[in-house]
């Protein structure tokens, strides 16, 4: 199983979770006018420079497409991994 797949959905606190080696790293997102709004990622020091933000980005996204919403990347790292990966721009609302 790939880091993306383990992301999970924490709606009670509103964020995006993925734990690895017993820290979580997070994107945080409220609800716009039907659209889900990326507001900050978080990554804790002991993993960054692992690619612990891309796999969370990517499963962020995944799991919005499969809720077929639209995403208001307010945070510049979610913008820049859009930016990178172009086969999230349709999400982009």
């Amino acid at each position: 199983m790939s880091l993306h797949d383990k992301v999970r959905n924490n709606e009670e606190l509103g964020r995006y979770e993925l734990t690895v080696a017993g820290s979580t790293a997070l994107v945080t997102y409220d609800m716009r006018d039907g659209k889900i709004a990326l507001t900050h990622t978080e990554v804790p020091g002991a993993l960054t420079g692992q690619g612990v933000a891309s796999e969370l980005a990517k499963g962020t996204l995944d799991d919005i497409r499969a809720r077929e919403l639209k995403v208001l990347p307010l945070c510049s790292f979610i913008e820049s991994y859009i930016k990178r990966h172009p086969e999230y721009q349709d999400l982009v609302g």
